[in-house]
């Protein structure tokens, strides 16, 4: 702590899901060592990142693609038992068995321009100085909610995936589940067991995938999804351009009529919604499942966003900033990409580091 009461590190790294734990990893695999040379905040009251607020019916064993964090495997893990309890135990055991001393919760309120070359890195529990800053932030935290005429007036219950109880408080009611992604079909499957009726509306036609899904098929989804984050644009899900898996539950639900859909309403009635060409739907529920954007809010102050609304980034590295990186962003937010983007946004950093010494006044 310098003079002015102000935690001075290297690195920031801010958030502690699977992105910012495999950052915090390879920072101590390169000789970085916890709260003395980097620090990592998380906002969460515990771990697990986002997956500490899924809903209890998501089991283990419905989790598709969760990949273990580098140097230590998931094992053993019960797929009856809720995702949230065993991946929260799991983070929750890698921090501890890699000594990475998360400090939560702490919310990240602002990052700036500071002095002698350091970035300004405002947050609950003071502020620190760093000289590089990886930001793991995720989605959770900003649910995409869209609007539509005589939103307001609906007297039922509106929520969104984010506030998902799991298909229990469904009962007997009346649901329109909004969006083709894979939360969508997921939430639409469960509620369709106990409530009295369901109406599934995306905006495009669902795409539905058969067949293996490879390395190459995987790397070539993903370039489409980097290829908007080049051009400065806010990044699509990687689901968004791989289509969902035809697996035995959907086809079951299509055969039942679960999964027919309907093009998107043109607008929201007291009592349910209603498209231009006079067909309604009544409903006791909208559930919103319309996807998430990045948190980066608190780094506004960088100006980092390019004209398209996005951070425009090579590899990991914010091009308009190279002390910042982005990791868990568009083609690295899937649990295996994370894993690779902690790694490479720590190499670039050593690099950078080593490179561009902190002047003797800023020391």
């Amino acid at each position: 702590m310098n003079d002015f009461g102000v935690h001075e590190v290297d690195v920031v790294v801010v958030g502690a899901g699977q992105a910012g734990l495999s950052a915090a990893y390879h920072l101590r695999r390169a000789g970085y060592e916890p709260d003395r040379d980097f620090v990592v905040l998380d906002h969460a009251p515990r771990p697990g990142g986002a997956w500490q607020f899924r809903w209890p019916s998501l089991t283990y064993g419905k989790v598709h693609g969760m990949h273990a964090l580098p140097g230590k495997e998931l094992t053993g893990a019960d797929p009856a038992r809720p995702s949230s309890e065993v991946i929260g135990g799991y983070f929750a055991d890698y921090e501890e068995t890699f000594g990475l001393r998360v400090h939560r919760p702490v919310a990240v309120s602002a990052v700036r321009e500071g002095e002698g070359g350091r970035l300004r890195v405002e947050t609950s529990e003071g502020v620190y100085a760093a000289r590089a800053l990886i930001n793991a932030t995720g989605t959770w935290d900003r649910p995409f909610w869209p609007r539509y005429p005589g939103q307001e007036t609906f007297r039922g219950r509106q929520l969104h995936t984010a506030q998902y109880p799991g298909p229990d408080g469904f009962a007997g009611q009346r649901v329109i589940v909004v969006g083709g992604g894979a939360s969508g079909t997921q939430h639409l499957m469960e509620i369709a067991d106990v409530a009295a009726e369901t109406t599934w509306v995306t905006r495009r036609e669902p795409v539905f995938r058969e067949g293996p899904f490879g390395e190459a098929e995987g790397r070539a989804a993903v370039a489409l999804v980097e290829e908007r984050v080049r051009r400065g644009l806010p990044p699509q899900s990687v689901v968004s351009v791989t289509g969902l898996p035809l697996n035995e539950a959907v086809r079951s639900a299509r055969e039942r009529g679960i999964l027919d859909r309907l093009p998107m309403f043109d607008r929201i009635t007291p009592t349910g919604v209603a498209w231009a060409d006079g067909r309604t739907v009544d409903a006791d529920v909208i559930l919103w499942a319309t996807g998430f954007r990045a948190a980066i809010d608190h780094l506004a102050p960088l100006r980092l966003r390019e004209p398209g609304g996005g951070i425009r980034v090579e590899g990991t590295r914010a091009v308009r900033d190279e002390r910042v990186h982005l990791v868990g962003y568009g083609p690295s937010a899937s649990t295996i990409g994370a894993n690779r983007a902690g790694r490479a946004a720590v190499a670039e950093i050593r690099r950078l580091l080593t490179r561009a010494p902190l002047p003797a006044a800023a020391r």
